[in-house]
């Protein structure tokens, strides 16, 4: 680890939820560029080598799971995410954000926006044709938070360093 190479952290599906993202993100994400599974990132650039950010989230997953509304599908220009909904959840980024305060980058700093990307990286045409597939199939259901994993970015795929699964 570098302090060149950032951490990245990401709250972890269940695994039913995670299996199912991920299976769509397969299907709908360029191959060439698809070095994840499905995820929803808190933090995009936390410093590596920081005893404090372990410990941290060693102390912070001391927790219930957390329940995640999907509330609905959105085009993001370049691709398709499912919107979640949790105050819960929210609230932990909050609590979060001010532990880590001194180590976060602009992008950090703003209000969490939960979502689990499943395409990126196409087309605004092909980012509108994959939301009409999913919007026309879509209901709303709830998935459940188990945990945080640690990531260092690699300048496109990412390395896992650890997970801290809730109590």
């Amino acid at each position: 680890m570098t302090a060149a190479s950032p951490l990245i952290v990401t709250l972890t599906l269940d695994q039913v939820s995670h299996e199912y993202f991920t299976k769509l993100r397969t299907e709908y994400f360029p191959a060439h560029c698809n070095y994840l599974d499905a995820h929803i990132t808190l933090f995009h650039h936390l410093p590596a080598g920081i005893p404090g950010i372990t410990e941290a989230l060693k102390t912070l997953s001391k927790r219930s799971l957390i329940k995640l509304d999907v509330t609905g599908i959105k085009n993001i220009g370049k691709g398709v995410a499912y919107i979640t909904s949790s105050q819960e959840l929210l609230a932990l980024h909050k609590k979060m954000q001010s532990v880590f305060d001194v180590y976060l980058i602009s992008q950090d700093r703003n209000k969490l926006w939960p979502h689990i990307t499943v395409q990126n990286k196409v087309t605004a045409y092909k980012a509108k044709q994959t939301e009409q597939i999913l919007i026309q199939i879509f209901k709303p259901f709830s998935v459940q938070g188990i945990g945080f994993s640690v990531w260092i970015y690699r300048n496109g795929p990412w390395e896992h360093v650890n997970n801290y699964l809730f109590d």
